[in-house]
């Protein structure tokens, strides 16, 4: 019975999802969401308390999954060093939107608004997000594994990099040709994404013996 349960809420979070995406979350009725999912209209407001409770279910469970693995990695900072840590990190976050590449797109399009939803976002899950980075990039800083950079400057410069080709997969697709979905392209970015940080962010053995 449980299993049964859990199949039919997953059947509505990947028709939620889908909609979502294609048609935009004001744009899409829990009819429809009933309808792709193939079930009964009253199951979304048992389970989600109706579509708004949908859509901070999807929101709540994306950042909950991210910040675990965020937070996974900083809790080796006081072993390992900093560089090594922020590299994980990357790698680690690529994967995870890799892998909810639609859930990734759809949340990061909400944040561009402004809803009560979006703001409590923004006091929980994204101030935490900052803290981590915060943390990694004052660690790399003080060890002088880090230029002494601005780190608000430096975590909206890493955040651009890891979150728009999620964000705007269709323009990577259709004008880029690009193919976001292919497990080579995660392998090929994550490279690119720490050559730019080898020129931007990370200090050279020369420099660090200078600090």
């Amino acid at each position: 019975m449980a299993n049964n349960s859990n199949l039919t809420k997953q059947r509505i979070v990947d028709a939620a999802i889908s909609l979502f995406n294609t048609k935009g979350f004001a744009g899409t009725s829990v009819r429809e969401i009933a309808k792709k999912a193939k079930v009964n209209s009253a199951h979304i407001s048992y389970y989600f308390k109706g579509k708004n409770g949908l859509l901070e279910y999807l929101v709540s469970e994306f950042y909950e999954g991210y910040l675990a693995i965020i937070n996974s990695i900083y809790n080796q900072l006081s072993s390992e060093k900093a560089k090594t840590c922020l590299e994980h990190m990357i790698w680690d976050i690529l994967k995870y939107q890799h892998k909810n590449r639609q859930l990734s797109r759809f949340v990061y399009r909400e944040l561009t608004m402004d809803t009560v939803l979006i703001r409590e976002v923004m006091t929980t899950y994204l101030a935490k997000e900052k803290y981590f980075f915060s943390s990694i990039l004052e660690k790399g800083i003080q060890d002088g594994e880090f230029r002494r950079i601005s780190i608000p400057r430096m975590i909206m410069q890493l955040k651009s990099l890891l979150n728009m080709p999620f964000l705007q997969s269709q323009y990577m697709l259709e004008v880029l040709h690009v193919n976001l979905y292919e497990d080579y392209f995660i392998k090929q970015y994550y490279h690119d994404i720490i050559s730019s940080l080898e020129q931007s962010l990370f200090t050279s053995n020369v420099e660090k013996v200078a600090l």
